[in-house]
């Protein structure tokens, strides 16, 4: 018999009316939530004692129990690290940072330091006490821009309903290879790419995927555009871009250095050089998990992405007005 150590969590009121597999990804998101439904449906997880399906509806303040065998713990909490954050809201609840380029939000194997939680663990030490420190979604290593932690467990929770419910504002400012026309709304299956398992990809029957976008400006070689996600599927937008043969400048994995022909030189090089992929998580807006208002927050575009937008021959600092 494999050793367990018995966890007890309460369920917040927030939690009234939801479903109870939705509760617990967002009281455990150490664990996934294909892994909970299994102890749920083995009937390792007890809501006040009692074995309940994964479409259970909570009430709020009921207590969730189980043996969590130790050979399954979730890792520990990497170290505190004294890395630089760019704070852009916070209060006693949540907080907002616009994270740079080359970042990495969560430690992985062979990368156990560096990341965005080991700069969370050493700003505000509390949060070793929250799942994942209290992220609540992702920006991928190269993509600049905003992201919410929560500081509380309510908070937490609240935060990956929104998240769930699609009501979470996220947009972006994107360079596009070619010129769009106009924009559009692109609603996809998606998953895993069936080769290539380092990358995502549309799908027949694959989970939904939502991504809107707006033409902003043309430019030699290429277009801005804003981005509006539905949904955070891992490298959405990257995705749906290429699937529109218009992948994000500077995408390597999705896109291809190949720019079209210019008669400026020095263009093509910026635009063929650009290190990374052309995307910025610039807008984030919420309902605050305690006040009740809705929160707004912006972040400028990073000093790389602005130099060649000025480069290309823009005059002014892009907004979503």
């Amino acid at each position: 018999m494999p050793e367990t150590e018995l966890i007890t969590r309460t369920v917040p009121l927030e939690a009234c009316n939801a479903r109870l597999d939705v509760t617990l990804a967002a009281m455990f998101p150490e664990f996934s939530r294909a892994r909970l439904v299994q102890w749920l449906q083995e009937g390792h997880i007890l809501v006040d004692g009692n074995v309940c399906k994964p479409r259970f509806k909570l009430h709020g303040g009921e207590c969730v129990s189980f043996q969590r065998p130790v050979s399954i713990m979730a890792d520990t909490l990497p170290e505190a690290q004294d890395i630089a954050l760019d704070i852009v809201y916070e209060d006693d609840e949540v907080l907002v940072i616009n994270k740079p380029a080359g970042l990495v939000v969560h430690p992985g194997a062979g990368n156990p330091r560096d990341t965005l939680l080991n700069a969370l663990l050493h700003y505000a030490p509390a949060l070793s006490e929250l799942p994942r420190g209290g992220i609540v979604h992702r920006l991928d290593k190269d993509t600049t821009g905003l992201m919410v932690v929560a500081k509380t467990l309510e908070a937490q929770t609240s935060l990956v309903r929104q998240l769930e419910a699609r009501v979470v504002e996220r947009r972006y400012l994107a360079l596009v290879h070619g010129h769009v026309t106009g924009g559009g709304m692109l609603e996809t299956g998606y998953g895993r790419h069936p080769r290539q398992r380092l990358k995502m990809a549309v799908l027949q029957g694959g989970k939904v995927a939502i991504t809107h976008y707006r033409l902003r400006a043309h430019f030699p070689g290429c277009s801005l555009l804003d981005v509006h996600l539905k949904t955070g599927r891992t490298h959405q937008i990257r995705v749906h871009m290429s699937h529109l043969h218009h992948p994000l400048i500077g995408d390597s994995l999705y896109g291809s250095r190949r720019i079209a022909k210019l008669d400026d030189a020095s263009l093509r090089q910026a635009l063929t050089e650009f290190p990374r992929q052309a995307l910025h998580a610039a807008t984030l807006a919420f309902t605050h998990p305690t006040r009740g208002d809705i929160l707004t927050c912006e972040a400028p575009l990073p000093q790389d992405f602005a130099s060649l937008l000025e480069l290309l021959g823009s005059t002014d600092e892009p907004d979503f007005c």
